[in-house]
C-alpha cells in the first residue's frame, strides 16, 4: 500500500451500547500507540459519546496515534465541586493507564462547574498535559480560578494555589455531545493537538 497507514483497533471491552451497538460501553479502554490518550465520560442518555469516536478517527486519519478510554465513573460531579451530585471518579486503574500518556484529550459536556472541576480531579491525579474538548465556552481563566495549571493562567497562590499535577494546554469548546463534529472542529482538534505533542 502506498501513502496509507492502517490501524486495526480492538475497542470494545463490553457489548456497544446506543443506536446500532456503535456507542463503545464504560470500561472500553482502547489502544493505539502511547502519544494521546481521549478520554470520555460515561455513556448515558446524558453523556453520548459519539463525538468521541469522530475524534479519535479524524486524529488517526491526521497520523496521530490514539487511544480511547470510556471512564466507569464519567457521569455526575467531583465530591468536591459546589452542589456536587457525586458520582464522578477515577480508579486506580484508569489513572495508571492515563498515566502512560504524552497527553490527554478529555471530552466534556455542556456545564461549566462539571467540565472545570472533573478536570481538575483527573488532572490531580495524572501527571499530564492535557487539550480539553467542552461544548460550555470555558477559558483559562476558569480552570485557574479552582487551582488547575494552564499553559496561560496559572493558579492564585492567595487563594489556594496549584491543585493539579497535570496541566491544560489548549481548550475546544463547541463541540456538542451526541452531535456530529464539525469539520472545522475537528481540524482546530488536529491542529491543537499537533500542537500540544510539540508539532506544528
Amino acid at each position: 500500500m502506498i501513502g496509507r497507514c492502517t490501524h486495526v483497533v480492538d475497542c470494545r471491552e463490553t457489548m456497544g451500547l446506543g443506536e446500532g451497538g456503535g456507542i463503545a460501553q464504560r470500561g472500553t479502554f482502547a489502544e493505539c500507540g502511547s502519544d494521546v490518550l481521549a478520554v470520555a465520560m460515561s455513556p448515558g442518555r446524558r453523556h453520548i459519546t459519539k463525538p468521541v469516536c469522530e475524534i479519535t478517527f479524524a486524529l488517526r486519519e491526521a497520523n496521530v496515534l490514539t487511544s480511547t478510554m470510556i471512564l466507569n465513573a464519567g457521569a455526575g460531579t467531583p465530591s468536591d465541586a459546589p452542589g456536587a451530585s457525586g458520582g464522578f471518579g477515577l480508579t486506580d486503574k484508569e489513572v495508571n493507564q492515563m498515566s502512560q500518556f504524552k497527553l490527554l484529550v478529555i471530552h466534556l459536556g455542556g456545564v461549566k462547574n462539571h467540565i472545570t472541576y472533573k478536570a481538575r480531579l483527573i488532572l490531580r491525579n495524572v501527571n499530564c498535559p492535557c487539550v480539553v474538548i467542552c461544548e460550555y465556552p470555558v477559558d483559562f481563566e476558569d480552570f485557574a480560578k479552582i487551582g488547575v495549571k494552564t499553559s496561560h493562567v496559572m493558579p492564585n497562590e492567595a487563594k489556594g494555589g496549584i491543585k493539579t499535577n497535570g496541566k491544560i494546554v489548549d481548550i475546544v469548546s463547541g463541540v456538542i455531545r451526541g452531535e456530529t463534529c464539525s469539520q472545522e472542529k475537528l481540524d482546530e482538534i488536529i491542529r491543537k493537538v499537533k500542537l500540544a505533542l510539540g508539532g506544528a
